[in-house]
């Protein structure tokens, strides 16, 4: 059934509301996004100042449930087993090699109106996604011994107009601060962190 062009503006409104890249490039200082596995979590999130929430595994009534618990943006971890959910307004794609029957995948399994955030730790992968999918949004990860200094390191070969997401497990609020002196734009969070970094109780989750 079409709708009229008040719903029309009013979709496309919460869209633009819940777009990654605009909620962590707007305001000053880095962004939090909160890893949550709770409406309630997603809640507290919100209530603490983060800009994003990343939701990682449970069924689809899960989803449902944050999405109606909060208006930013909503990340999920790609995974090609598993359906899309409309709940959601963004992917997090791993990338580990040089694959681009895996870009084409992702191409085709996701949607349009969702913003693909690939997740990589190495120079070499970053260059490949840059020349394939030319994102707009950048998450660096890494899992050696000093993922943070290995994240930066990775920040310097990202192009200006990218925006970069540190996922680090940083912890402490002299790590957010690090990142952000670096330039980083926003940075992933988990249970326990948020009091620290965004001056509010942690949420349950």
């Amino acid at each position: 059934m079409r709708r009229n062009g008040e719903d029309a503006g009013r979709d496309s409104e919460d869209m633009t509301k819940r777009r990654l890249s605009q909620a962590i490039s707007e305001g000053d200082g880095i962004s939090i996004i909160v890893g949550v596995e709770s409406a309630d979590a997603a809640r507290d999130a919100e209530a603490a100042g983060a800009e994003g929430v990343l939701v990682s595994g449970g069924p689809a009534e899960h989803l449902a449930a944050v999405r109606a618990a909060t208006e930013l943006p909503i990340l999920v971890v790609y995974d090609p087993e598993r359906a899309a959910s409309e709940a959601a307004d963004a992917c997090i794609v791993d990338v580990d090699g040089e694959d681009r029957d895996w870009l084409e995948q992702i191409r085709a399994d996701l949607s349009e109106h969702w913003e693909v955030a690939p997740r990589i730790g190495k120079e070499e992968h970053l260059e490949f996604v840059l020349e394939e999918l030319d994102p707009e949004v950048l998450v660096l990860h890494a899992d050696g011994d000093a993922p943070l200094a290995d994240a930066l390191e990775l920040l310097q070969d990202v192009p200006a107009g990218k925006l970069a997401i540190a996922d680090v497990r940083a912890s402490t609020r002299d790590q957010v601060a690090e990142l952000e002196r670096a330039g980083m734009d926003a940075v992933i969070v988990y249970a326990g962190n948020i009091a620290d970094l965004v001056g509010s109780a942690p949420p349950e989750v």
